[in-house]
């Protein structure tokens, strides 16, 4: 039962110094940090932190942002500490999941994670609705008839590269090729 930190900073010329001094102050026995965005994917000590915690450890962090910058991110940080059972402390907030009050602040989190997806989907579909009623049927607008008879012309001619092509009609080279081969297919 361990007290393990975990301390980030955006870009290199931040100080992680502050953020140390308070893991340590906080019982950290081992603290992993790293300078990365909070929006990268990939970072790398979050990982090796994760790896290393066993069941009944702690997770120390001195500000929620530190761990994630999107909810969803943060929930799914959260839930996966739970099914571990590593309880997560975050300094600056006085909060801990070993207590009743920190496991209800993690799940009103969730709760808010879940009504954001919740209204995004909602929006989608309204969205979606709203275009159909105009006659759009959502996805990318396709190509003129006039587009597709030029790309077919250039590509038979056999002097443009489907970039080229692309380039010279305003659009892309997957498109080029998905022009021509439709019009193979229709011979």
């Amino acid at each position: 039962m361990s007290k393990i930190g975990y301390a980030r900073v955006s870009t290199k010329g931040q100080n992680l110094e502050s953020q140390l001094d308070m893991l340590q102050e906080a019982g950290c026995i081992k603290i992993f940090s790293e300078k990365v965005s909070g929006r990268k994917t990939e970072r790398t000590a979050l990982e090796q932190c994760m790896e290393y915690m066993r069941e009944g450890d702690t997770m120390v962090i001195t500000k929620l942002d530190r761990l994630g910058r999107t909810t969803k991110e943060l929930i799914e940080l959260a839930t996966t500490l739970e099914k571990r059972g590593i309880d997560l402390e975050i300094i600056n907030m006085n909060v801990t999941t070993k207590d009743p009050m920190g496991k209800m602040f993690f799940t009103m989190m969730s709760a808010f994670a879940e009504l954001e997806a919740s209204l995004l989907s909602e929006r989608t579909k309204k969205g979606l609705e709203s275009a159909r009623a105009r006659g759009r049927n959502g996805g990318r607008p396709g190509i003129t008839d006039d587009k597709k008879a030029m790309i077919q012309s250039l590509y038979d001619t056999k002097k443009y590269t489907g970039k080229q092509i692309a380039e010279m009609v305003g659009v892309s080279r997957a498109t080029v090729y998905k022009v021509v081969n439709e019009s193979k297919d229709n011979d």
